[in-house]
């Protein structure tokens, strides 16, 4: 038996997480001794105790492995163990990885530049069309956004980045047998042709749980460089996952709210208690610029200098802007007195090529092509 196989076992038996599953192999050496061992020695082990020993010592009785991989092989569905050298180094980082990650679709072979976006099911139109702008502008930059698939906010911000052909990885509170909720496997879908994956802890014909929701946000932010969320309540969901975050060093972000407003209380306690407030993707990119190992990245179709004006589909304000900084960088008050170009309208326009990766800003609201 593989150290893979004993991990994919174990998973698939009940009341054994990362804390019991460490205690066996400290006591053991390996996953696959413990699933060897009889349970006069299982019953030794710190944390398991007389009952989980037997459930351990009988795992035969239990587990069809042979039919769960065959069941996983015909979904299209890789089992990552936390043994494997393809398991996200991210989620081995946390203090609760999962023991197994079933995958449908495509995880990012790095997810330096991943972000978590949660909030409420009953978003408000300003929810909405917060969630639905920061995905959609982060997955342009280059970002992939990971979220739960939930009504609301998660399947705005899933949306927008699909709406945006970017890279999104949506986790799950049961198995990947049933998406839940059914109304979302269109969406589900195309999260994984886009190049996404749907992703659970789960064995796969596992139905979602009410616990197993709370237990799930902390992958969202184990795999993702920060959190963001964009409406909350106070005892929701997206708060337990903002508190993952923390206890995972990961950043924090809130998109403010109206004081009166409960699908708000959650984010405006986040900001007051020192989250990162959040007014469009540059308060979020400003946080991570300056860390070791950091830069923007840059889409795969961002165009390159040696492009001519023509081929970057720019309008004629944006190519006005495009000619001029060809030779050098120029601050805002240089453009607007050399190109006559209303401020409000100059600011749009630097900020939509910033986004498209076109430009970059420098300190002192300069600005330069993108190298």
């Amino acid at each position: 038996m593989t150290e893979t196989e004993a991990c994919v076992i174990i998973n698939l038996l009940s009341g054994i997480g990362y804390a019991r599953f460490s205690a066996l192999l400290r006591y053991f050496g390996t996953a696959a001794a413990a699933l060897e061992a009889p349970e006069s020695a299982l019953r030794q082990v710190h944390g398991i105790g007389e009952n989980l020993a037997a459930v351990v010592a009988k795992w035969r009785d239990t587990v069809d492995y042979q039919d769960e991989m065959a069941f996983a092989t015909k979904a299209g569905v890789t089992i990552l163990a936390i043994v494997d050298d393809n398991y996200p180094e991210c989620l081995k980082q946390i203090p609760d990885p999962p023991l197994c990650l079933y995958v449908r679709g495509e995880l990012p072979p790095r997810l330096d530049h991943a972000l978590g976006i949660v909030g409420t099911r009953r978003m408000t139109a300003y929810g909405k069309r917060m969630a639905e702008a920061l995905a959609g502008d982060l997955s342009r930059a280059g970002w992939t956004i990971v979220s739960g698939l939930a009504y609301g906010v998660d399947a705005a911000a899933h949306r927008a980045t699909v709406e945006a052909e970017g890279k999104t990885v949506a986790v799950l509170a049961g198995g990947l047998a049933r998406i839940a909720p059914q109304d979302h496997v269109p969406l589900a879908r195309d999260i994984i042709r886009l190049g996404g994956a749907v992703v659970s802890e789960f064995p796969l014909r596992s139905p979602p749980a009410r616990q197993s929701y709370a237990v799930r946000n902390r992958i969202i932010s184990g795999l993702s460089r920060g959190v963001l969320v964009v409406e909350a309540a106070l005892d929701s969901g997206a708060m337990i996952t903002a508190n993952f975050a923390l206890e995972q060093n990961r950043s924090v972000f809130a998109v403010p709210g109206r004081s009166d407003d409960p699908q708000s209380t959650g984010c405006n306690k986040l900001i007051k208690e020192g989250a990162v407030l959040v007014r469009n993707i540059d308060d979020i990119l400003e946080e991570f610029e300056f860390l070791p190992g950091f830069s923007r990245p840059k889409p795969a179709n961002a165009p390159s200098l040696a492009e001519q004006p023509e081929s970057l589909d720019l309008d004629d304000e944006e190519r006005q802007i495009f000619e001029a900084l060809a030779d050098e960088e120029k601050s805002v008050d240089q453009l607007g007195a050399e190109l006559a170009m209303a401020p409000g309208k100059l600011l749009a326009k630097l900020s939509k090529l910033e986004v498209r990766k076109i430009i970059v800003q420098l300190p002192g609201k300069r600005f330069e092509l993108a190298k």
